[in-house]
């Protein structure tokens, strides 16, 4: 019998990121892994890290389809049994139209299904609320896609020994020279379309507490910001190109800094003391509610860090106490860590794949070995 034959619709790029990309290529690993094969369908421009993470799994890229039409046509033409649908831009109508040719259909939302009819609907944002047919839902963090280095890399238990406090109501002068400093990782997707990280870096930067700070920079124009900023006294700051071996970087740091995106569900399976900014709108819901939950420090929404005038300076101000205080707290980023890793237990993209397996078994038209 033929394998499934498995299609991921996404696109990536220096404005749209590589966060669809990230969590379908983790579907795809999956998907592989039970003896399917696995195509990606979109664009993924002027991303070399991103295109090197296909050929790596040795999974085909092809020019991706954006009608609905032309879904149905690609399915066809090569002979798919499963697409994923992972993309904010889309025609809606899209997942409905494969549904009517016989395609199972799985859309990757966001906490909104944007009116796609899909068989299966995934939010793997913590706390979603989706209202859609019975029995099509996966949803939550149980179901957070994560990439097999990520997997790989995740520690056995999250606890880490917490190191003394450090003294924080005085100039860094004062710090005992006994007193090691934290490392701190900060990285805020693929590309940072935003332009979080010069922010963000001052941010850390204006606590003047010691650090070793490992920036990652998506891309060239943040590297000449980075490069205006000078680290005080006790710290250092060291920007390095995306690369992937950044779950061993999160890993290594007793702190880390990102955006809240699909890099949440990574540092919670990892066991990160992280703390994250809203750089995006569809961001905030689940921004807030890991925030409200204790598994990650919230620093607030990247506009007002970055805004001019007594506003931006209060919200940074603000964001720079958050930071002093997880810096100086050894057991404040312990507890992050514990409840963050207790959140996301690592087996999420078991659980979709079973579930579009089983969707696909109970169509009697499909033939497969599953």
């Amino acid at each position: 019998m033929s394998p499934v034959r498995v299609g991921l619709r996404c696109d990536a790029g220096p404005q749209r990121g590589v966060g669809h990309l990230v969590r379908c290529l983790a579907l795809g690993e999956e998907f592989l892994a039970r003896g399917a094969t696995v195509e990606v369908f979109g664009a993924v421009d002027g991303i070399d890290w991103a295109a090197g993470q296909l050929a790596a799994r040795g999974i085909p890229l092809h020019p991706g389809p954006d009608t609905p039409d032309g879904l149905v046509a690609t399915a066809r033409r090569h002979s798919l049994d499963v697409l994923v649908l992972d993309s904010y831009e889309l025609d809606p109508a899209g997942a409905g139209a494969l549904r009517a040719a016989g395609v199972v259909t799985l859309a990757i939302v966001d906490g909104d299904t944007r009116g796609q009819d899909a068989d299966l609907y995934l939010d793997q944002n913590f706390g979603t609320d989706l209202a859609v047919p019975a029995g099509r839902l996966l949803a939550g963090s149980g179901y957070a896609l994560l990439r097999d280095t990520v997997l790989a890399a995740r520690p056995p238990a999250s606890a880490r020994p917490a190191p003394d406090p450090l003294v924080t109501d005085g100039p860094v002068a004062n710090h005992p020279a006994a007193v090691e400093r934290p490392a701190v990782l900060a990285f805020f997707g693929g590309t940072d379309a935003a332009g979080a990280a010069p922010v963000l870096t001052e941010v850390l930067l204006s606590t003047g507490l010691p650090m070793e700070l490992t920036v990652v920079v998506g891309r060239p124009g943040i590297a000449a910001r980075l490069d205006r900023l000078a680290p005080g006294p006790g710290q250092s700051l060291l920007p390095v190109p995306p690369t992937d071996g950044l779950p061993t970087l999160i890993t290594a740091a007793d702190l880390v800094v990102s955006a809240a995106g699909t890099s949440t569900w990574e540092l919670c399976c990892l066991g990160a003391a992280s703390a994250l900014v809203c750089v995006v709108d569809n961001q905030r819901e689940s921004y807030h509610r890991v925030v409200a939950a204790g598994l990650v420090a919230g620093l607030g929404e990247l506009p007002e860090l970055a805004a001019a005038g007594p506003a931006g300076a209060a919200a940074r101000l603000t964001a720079a106490r958050t930071l002093g205080g997880l810096l100086g707290d050894g057991a404040q980023r312990a507890a992050l860590s514990a409840r963050a890793q207790a959140a996301v237990d690592g087996r999420g993209r078991e659980r979709v794949v079973d579930a579009v397996l089983d969707t696909l078994a109970r169509r009697p038209e499909v033939i497969h070995v599953y």
